[in-house]
């Protein structure tokens, strides 16, 4: 199980939060759909999860491991997919795979595993270009391969299917599927409230740094469609 529990997380400027006294709990083959506008704290809270972001109160805790007490065993067990690619563009596609498996000291299957989602996304005959001759598209392919080669425990994706085609898109959500029949746990943000609703088992919406809804998807969405109970809830 992933815990959060009260996190808040104050603006630079110390007057405001960022993200007030947020409660998340996330367990074993989860899809928890994260939604909200722009600017109401979604990517912040991302990155307090992930260990980018410090944060002031509050805890983050994953299979019994607080990751301020233990970043290291924390962060060894989850994937970051960011919302925009940054990767080693003077790598070559299958370089910087290899770099990520040595990171994460993955053994002989290293080759089967890039080549089983290389094909899967169409790109297998791309590796060996350089990153930086890479499409959006194409780098945030590579990206999501290096976030799954250690099969992750815990998964965090920030708006993944940006940038994707419609192909593209269906694969990363097979993949998603795959791995939580697995017992991998996903938290992921999108714009994108159709995926959402029909992809997630659970969504929170978060406004102006506050959770304002929680739960299964069917709690969250009540009698309505989930576009529909979003501005409800945007518009009280």
């Amino acid at each position: 199980m992933l815990r959060v529990s009260h996190l808040s997380k104050t603006y630079r400027n110390g007057k405001a939060k960022a993200i007030d006294d947020i409660n998340l709990e996330i367990e074993d083959g989860d899809i928890y759909g994260f939604i909200g506008p722009n600017g109401a704290g979604k990517s912040t809270t991302i990155k307090c999860i992930v260990g980018i972001h410090g944060y002031e109160e509050g805890e983050i805790v994953f299979n019994g491991i607080d990751l301020k007490e233990d970043p290291y065993a924390f962060k060894s067990q989850l994937a970051y997919v960011p919302d925009n690619p940054d990767l080693y563009e003077f790598m070559t596609g299958m370089a910087y795979l290899d770099f990520i498996a040595n990171t994460f000291r993955i053994g002989k299957e290293r080759g089967e595993l890039i080549q089983k989602y290389a094909k899967q996304f169409g790109i297998e005959n791309d590796l060996g270009s350089p990153i930086k001759n890479y499409s959006h598209g194409m780098k945030q392919k590579i990206q999501i391969i290096a976030a799954i080669l250690h099969q992750p425990k815990l998964m965090v994706l920030d708006e993944p299917f940006v940038g994707l085609d419609p192909k593209a898109a269906f694969d990363l959500k097979e993949i998603m599927k795959d791995l939580c029949a697995h017992g991998t746990m996903i938290l992921f943000s999108s714009h994108v409230l159709e995926v959402v609703e029909k992809f997630c088992n659970k969504i929170a919406i978060i406004k102006k740094g506050k959770l304002i809804a929680s739960g299964s998807t069917e709690e969250v969405r009540g009698n309505e469609s989930l576009e529909a109970r979003f501005m409800e809830l945007f518009n009280e």
